[in-house]
């Protein structure tokens, strides 16, 4: 079936109008009609070919909610009206051992199948994302969103696909809890949820930012306290005091600053891209044995999880709405870091 759709044609070409085809739902299959489609900064990456692999058309979009409007004769976990939601993948090999351990992001096979720019094994192709008015995807990668959520509340549910996942999932690996010192690196779309995860979790959380503005900010989302990065006398007092610190920048930055601040044992995890290399000094992981790792979003299982955890607690992004004929406008804000804290796109204005 044919359907509307927004989509890059090239590189430097702006996203614009564009017809797709999806596939006629299967027997595991579950047509969702796409109400909001939040805005990442890998959508920007994709579009404008920064990382170097993509394949256009571009249909970008990975935090997906809408409403399930057809399913398959074999699906069991979906019925006609329910709220559904699609994130960073549509299938992995679904055999290796991270796939039967619920980690199909980690697929040992090189089987995961992103939700765009990914290959498309029924069409042919590559796989198109949530800029559109619907998507047809494998149960087994659907997720429920709980009725619970408030209809107001929907479209900050949608960011919870990528940002959310990707700091909740380092978070309950790491074990975050009750009397950790915990810090979050960046107030933007990832470290904004980073703060509210560790608040909810327990622990004591300190922003770290070169905003000084964003202090109330932080605090109003669940900080503790906020030190600004770019004060070294603020810096130093925080020396060999965190348990565990989260990574939000993409920026080019030092790490070797954070590192110095966490306890024998403590963790720096990055879930920030920086374009090039980070230089780190040795001895800041060998004295006093500290860790340096990276994680990646989040399995279907503990997505899922993430989400049940946010509507049990009403817990959801703080965004702002833009229609699709927007977009463009808003990677030109994303670029200057001109969002507080995600962009989501009301997907009703690509019938206008």
């Amino acid at each position: 079936m044919s359907i509307k759709a927004y989509a890059a044609q090239a590189a430097e070409s702006p996203l614009s109008s564009f017809s797709i085809t999806r596939r006629d739902p299967l027997p595991n299959d579950v047509l969702i009609d796409i109400l909001y489609c939040g805005v990442c900064h890998s959508d920007l990456h994709q579009a404008r070919n920064e990382w170097g692999n993509t394949i256009y058309p571009c249909v970008p979009g990975h935090e997906i909610l809408g409403r399930v409007a057809k399913v398959g004769t074999a699906v069991t976990r979906f019925k006609e009206g329910d709220l559904a939601a699609v994130g960073c993948m549509v299938d992995s090999c679904r055999t290796c051992p991270a796939c039967q351990k619920g980690l199909e992001q980690y697929c040992e096979t090189g089987g995961t199948v992103f939700t765009y720019n990914g290959p498309d094994k029924i069409l042919g192709g590559v796989t198109f994302g949530g800029y559109s008015e619907n998507i047809v995807v494998d149960e087994a990668f659907v997720l429920k969103v709980s009725e619970k959520v408030k209809p107001e509340e929907l479209p900050g549910v949608a960011p919870l696909l990528c940002a959310g996942i990707t700091t909740y999932s380092p978070m309950r690996h790491w074990k975050v809890g009750p009397g950790q010192k915990v810090g979050i690196v960046g107030l933007g779309g990832l470290g904004h949820m980073g703060v509210k995860f560790a608040h909810a979790f327990g622990a004591q959380v300190v922003l770290f930012t070169t905003s000084p503005g964003k202090a109330e900010d932080a605090r109003r989302l669940g900080a503790d306290e906020v030190v600004v990065s770019k004060d070294p006398d603020a810096m130093a007092a925080q020396a060999r005091s965190f348990d565990f610190i989260l990574d939000c920048v993409s920026a080019q930055h030092d790490l070797n600053a954070y590192l110095q601040l966490l306890k024998r044992d403590g963790t720096l995890v990055l879930v920030g891209a920086p374009e090039h290399p980070l230089p780190i000094a040795a001895f800041n992981l060998l004295m006093p044995r500290r860790n340096l790792a990276g994680s990646g979003i989040g399995g279907i299982p503990e997505t899922q999880e993430m989400l049940d955890f946010c509507a049990e607690r009403g817990i959801t992004c703080d965004v702002e709405m833009i229609g699709i004929q927007d977009v463009e406008t808003a990677y030109a804000r994303l670029l200057k870091s001109d969002v507080r804290y995600r962009f989501v796109i009301d997907m009703a204005t690509l019938k206008s």
